[in-house]
């Protein structure tokens, strides 16, 4: 790896891979879980991935904030050009389950624009990880890496779609009917569905609610960016990782690139008709 950003993509992606290997330690029914104020799940694995990673994080760049799903948000971020944003289980539900849809996530923001990001598959050995402007790439179980490319469907017929499975909402349905979309997978946490556009396997990732948070699409959209794809709230505006919410409030598209346009114009089509 070369490029301005080689260390930092190096050291997220190698931080990543550890944290996916102490998850598959907790992995099963004996897996202690609570609940946080709300509502939320989470389990000894979360917070066991989280300390591992924020150490590691802070060691290797004393000089960057951190916000992670399991530490209070201190406000340091807001003050910081560099910024690491962490989930340690995206997807608790899935991973609570005993299914394949969670994800250790780590992504860097650089004045508020998501740079680096890396998502690791524990179950499959499987991660994806890039560096925007840089390089782009998914790892295999055998350490082999396959460049990310997303699919160049610009129009309907043919639309692949990702869903959430534990959040899927109604709005999904009169927008599916649509574009024409028959082919619908549904799985766990934001990382994986943004990753499966980036690597091709998807072409597109709607979801229209306001319950993601910043690290939730902080490290897919740095490599869905990296590989060529699109990422912004369901109006087609960026979305905001300096103001003091967490939360991305627009809901979320992540598309191959060709598409998005016509997402939005579809969207916001149907939000206009619903008025």
């Amino acid at each position: 790896m070369t490029g301005p950003l080689a260390a930092e993509l190096a050291a997220a992606h190698e931080i990543a891979l550890e944290a996916a290997a102490l998850v598959r330690g907790y992995h099963g029914p004996s897996t202690q879980v609570s609940h946080k104020h709300q509502g939320e799940p989470v389990t000894e694995a979360d917070h066991a991935a989280n300390s591992l990673i924020v150490a590691r994080l802070q060691a290797a760049f004393p000089d960057d904030a951190i916000l992670s799903e399991e530490l209070p948000d201190d406000g340091s971020r807001l003050t910081h050009a560099r910024v690491w944003m962490v989930d340690p289980i995206d997807g608790t539900r899935d991973f609570i389950r005993g299914d394949t849809g969670y994800a250790v996530m780590i992504g860097l923001c650089i004045d508020g624009r998501p740079r680096v990001g890396v998502v690791a598959q524990p179950s499959t050995r499987i991660t994806w990880a890039g560096a925007v402007g840089e390089e782009a790439w998914k790892e295999l179980p055998d350490g082999q890496r396959v460049p990310l490319a997303p699919s160049s469907l610009k129009e309907p017929p043919g639309i692949r779609l990702v869903a959430s499975k534990s959040h899927r909402t109604q709005d999904i349905d009169p927008f599916r009917q649509a574009l024409g979309i028959g082919d619908e997978m549904n799985i766990g946490g934001v990382g994986l569905k943004v990753a499966l556009v980036a690597d091709g396997s998807r072409d597109l990732y709607v979801y229209p609610g306001g319950r993601t948070k910043k690290w939730d699409s902080c490290a897919p959209e740095a490599i869905l960016i990296a590989a060529g794809g699109r990422l912004t709230d369901t109006y087609g505006d960026p979305l905001v990782y300096t103001d003091a919410d967490l939360y991305n409030a627009g809901g979320l598209v992540a598309s191959n690139g060709p598409l998005h346009d016509l997402v939005v114009s579809t969207i916001a089509l149907l939000r206009k008709n619903q008025a």
